[in-house]
């Protein structure tokens, strides 16, 4: 899957731990879905999983790795791959943008990256196929990039993975799990809480003032490929100076978070946050303990790999180093008041319940 930062790798094998400790789990509902790398996994589980995420490029993602089931896609996509796989490149919007303006790609790589897009494009394919030829070209444009894995800048040298030429993979489909066909939705977090019901909801809410769509917006205008007007050294669409979540701001987040939460349909809850959020560990205890007992997991976490290179201005110069390479991510677990519950072996330390 594409390099991103929040990405819940290490912690998948601890939620997908937890959701099976929870009795009575059949639907699980992943309100910031992200890679959709967690929907995935608990696909992969046998959940009935309902992916969301208000970016296009993380909906295309849940389309494919969540939605897509591998017997409906994997003998057409297969041989889609292949023929695209065949296309010369083509200079085009993306290389102008993302390797001539900007530096994200080396040129020859922009061209077959253009090329591909044009060709998906034309085919007018069904939403979940066109998915995965998304998918599976976003994932080769990540192995040939020039980044330290976000999309606010790029490296003043070329990376080493940017020399090597891109090729398309067909991404790792899912059989259909046994409670029913899953689903990706592309709504705002808390209309997506009113809307969608699951036995679990688990959340996972932007950390800080960083927006995944500035972080990643060359995902999203390889997605929609709508060839927006750009601004700034990174090229960045335009509408990244409009299209603002509340989860994003100090001030309206931990409103935005009561509101989502307190609209929730589902027995249980999952939240993963960082111990560097905007919302402390006692506010996020005190508005999920207003829906049960509330159970929390402490784990250490390596941050990004861009905190362990340093900090850098536009022009590729580095102005200074991170405070710190560690953080704690916490996972809470909110169980029906009174409800005995015991994770055992899928988390440790645990303090339980929290005050």
């Amino acid at each position: 899957m594409i390099k991103y930062i929040g990405s819940k790798r290490v912690l998948v094998p601890v939620l997908t731990g937890l959701a099976g400790s929870l009795p009575g789990v059949r639907s699980v509902v992943d309100l910031f879905s992200g890679t959709s790398r967690v929907g995935h996994a608990l696909k992969r589980a046998g959940y009935q999983v309902r992916s969301n995420d208000h970016t296009s490029y993380a909906h295309t993602l849940a389309m494919c790795y969540v939605q897509g089931d591998r017997s409906d896609l994997i003998r057409t996509a297969e041989d889609l791959i292949a023929e695209l796989n065949g296309l010369p490149g083509e200079d085009g919007y993306f290389t102008e943008q993302f390797c001539r303006k900007s530096r994200f790609f080396q040129p020859h790589n922009g061209a077959r990256i253009d090329a591909i897009r044009e060709a998906i494009a034309a085919k007018c394919l069904p939403p979940e196929l066109e998915a995965v030829c998304l998918v599976s070209l976003m994932e080769a444009a990540d192995r040939v990039d020039s980044t330290a894995g976000v999309q606010m800048a790029y490296l003043k040298r070329w990376a080493t993975r940017s020399n090597n030429p891109l090729r398309l993979r067909v991404p790792e489909l899912l059989d259909r799990p046994g409670p029913g066909k899953c689903e990706a939705h592309c709504l705002e977090a808390c209309d997506a809480a009113v809307s969608l019901s699951g036995d679990l909801v688990y959340i996972d809410p932007p950390y800080n003032q960083h927006a995944y769509l500035g972080n990643y917006h060359v995902w999203e205008s390889l997605v929609r490929w709508d060839k927006p007007e750009v601004y700034g050294v990174a090229c960045k669409r335009v509408d990244c100076r409009e299209r603002k979540s509340d989860f994003n701001s100090k001030r309206r987040s931990e409103t935005a978070f009561r509101r989502m939460v307190a609209s929730i349909d589902s027995r249980y809850l999952m939240v993963s946050f960082s111990s560097e959020g905007f919302l402390s560990r006692d506010a996020i205890e005190g508005i999920l303990g207003e829906r049960g007992d509330v159970h929390v997991i402490e784990r250490g976490h390596r941050r990004y790999v861009g905190s362990r290179i340093g900090i850098y201005n536009p022009a590729g110069q580095r102005v200074g180093t991170a405070s710190h390479h560690t953080n704690t991510e916490y996972v809470y677990v909110v169980v029906p008041a009174g409800q005995a519950w015991e994770p055992h072996r899928f988390a440790e330390p645990v303090a339980s319940p929290a005050a």
